[in-house]
């Protein structure tokens, strides 16, 4: 894959896409952790936390990465991928029980480690999307992680504004998952074998399966 070519560019929009969407919460878990620390302490603590981020949400998805090369598991990945796209579009918040930190460090500690903790779709959703192409991994990363921790409350109030962002991400979602279950060495090729249509026909059909399963629940729960 060229850099700046049109499939590169496409892939780095989708991943930005995902991580924002997919760190709406991480954001909000940020802002609760430093919320009570003094406002001289409080920015500090969120540019630190956030480099540190960064470092763990890097090193996760190079494992993440490395791991999907490995035959069936870029199957089972997007498999796995699936019910957190439907899920998305379920209206909760994962992040109502999180305390903030009264001390610096502890700020920095709880914004790391729920980052790293909660982040684990977006490390798979970006391994997959990424397809073995680390200059993408690093560039999604490096522009949307400041974005969601520096603009959490805008991205927050666009969401609810205009909700078809979150479908947006969930239908992209979708199609990472159908795309690597096409893209594994084993299934991919099985698949492939049986009709040349699935290669984009599965990745469709997953995603019309995410976006209805997860308006109907988002229906049933509203």
């Amino acid at each position: 894959m060229e850099i700046l070519s049109v499939q590169f560019l496409m892939a780095l929009g989708s991943i930005i896409i995902l991580d924002l969407v997919l760190a709406g919460d991480n954001a909000v878990v940020i802002a609760l952790a430093s919320r009570s620390l003094p406002d001289e302490l409080r920015q500090k603590a969120i540019y630190i936390g956030t480099v540190g981020a960064i470092g763990i949400r890097m090193l996760m998805t190079i494992v993440a990465v490395w791991i999907l090369t490995i035959p069936f598991l870029q199957a089972v990945g997007g498999l796995v991928l699936i019910p957190i796209a439907i899920k998305l579009l379920k209206h909760e918040d994962s992040s109502a029980n999180v305390e903030s930190a009264h001390d610096f460090w502890g700020a920095i500690k709880t914004i790391i480690v729920a980052d790293a903790a909660m982040g684990i779709d977006n490390v798979l959703a970006i391994a997959g999307a990424a397809h073995g192409n680390f200059i993408l991994v690093f560039m999604g990363l490096l522009i949307s992680v400041p974005i969601v921790v520096w603009g959490s409350q805008l991205i927050g109030t666009l969401m609810q504004k205009y909700p078809v962002l979150i479908y947006l991400g969930s239908g992209i979602l979708g199609w990472t998952a159908g795309t690597m279950v096409i893209h594994d060495k084993i299934i991919g090729a099985y698949i492939t074998a049986i009709s040349p249509i699935l290669l984009y026909g599965l990745p469709a059909f997953i995603t019309a399966i995410v976006l209805l399963s997860g308006w109907m629940l988002a229906k049933k729960t509203a």
